[in-house]
């Protein structure tokens, strides 16, 4: 390959979204659970996808994570398609699931050493690496308690750094602060933030949270099933004409948004 050559690849590697949804819809029987829904995820990013339980939120994230299969529309990771590519794609993404998905008999670090395993990662690099991410989460000195005796807010740090520890480039996580407090809530956020700051991983949120969203995030608005707003809060904000992102949703929507961490 030529100079020229490896120049243009690595151009076209900086270019490609780090996730990106084309025309996908989704059908449970003859019910439209999503309709012709398109957005990019830049890497680097933080994507709020907003909207009301029952929106599709979590019908698309089954469908990025390919427990759906993709019958129309498209999905690509990093250029790789879901559906044709998998291995290239699903690597390629860590993972946290809005169920909590630790084994509640299973040491911390236990738990973070068996998912290695299933990313072909040897027991000892697995510590390491579990090492590494719990010393970034500030969860060094829970490695050896029983997931059993964690608070909600820690069980979820410890999936986030489990979900990094292939090293991901882009960080899927659904409704991850349900049913947490103020505090452990912006723990949460603060740690996938700083992972988005200091490593440029691109992160795909789901919430129904107002108050989740920071000005200088991307947000899609999904609402029954389609895409009614995408861009930057604050595009959307001056595009709406409203206050604040609360007043924009309902402006958009035309539905009223629960706030509290248990909706």
């Amino acid at each position: 390959m030529t100079l020229d050559e490896t120049v243009t690849r690595e151009k076209d590697v900086l270019r490609t979204a780090a996730l990106e949804v084309a025309g996908v819809s989704h059908f449970y029987g003859k019910r439209k659970a999503l309709d012709d829904v398109s957005f990019v995820v830049e890497p680097g990013s933080f994507t709020v996808l907003l909207g009301l339980n029952g929106a599709g939120k979590s019908t698309l994230f089954s469908l990025i994570t390919r427990l759906y299969a993709t019958r129309s529309g498209s999905i690509d990771i990093f250029g790789y398609d879901v559906g044709r590519q998998p291995g290239e794609a699903l690597r390629r993404l860590g993972v946290v699931f809005q169920p909590r998905t630790l084994d509640l008999e299973l040491t911390v670090m236990q738990n973070l050493v068996y998912h290695a395993a299933l990313h072909g990662i040897g027991p000892q690099e697995a510590k390491r690496r579990a090492r590494s991410v719990l010393a970034r989460a500030g969860l060094a000195e829970r490695a050896t308690e029983k997931v059993r005796n964690l608070s909600g807010g820690y069980v979820r740090r410890v999936e986030i750094a489990r979900a990094f520890l292939h090293r991901p480039e882009l960080l899927l996580l659904d409704e991850a602060t349900v049913g947490l407090d103020v505090k452990a809530r912006a723990d949460i956020i603060a740690q996938v933030r700083s992972l988005v700051a200091s490593e440029g991983v691109g992160v795909l949120w789901t919430t129904h949270l107002i108050d989740e969203i920071a000005k200088s995030d991307s947000v899609v608005i999904l609402h029954e099933g389609k895409v009614l707003e995408k861009g930057l809060a604050t595009e959307i904000l001056a595009r709406s004409g409203a206050p604040d992102m609360r007043a924009a949703f309902v402006k958009i929507t035309g539905a009223e948004i629960q706030e509290g961490p248990g909706q």
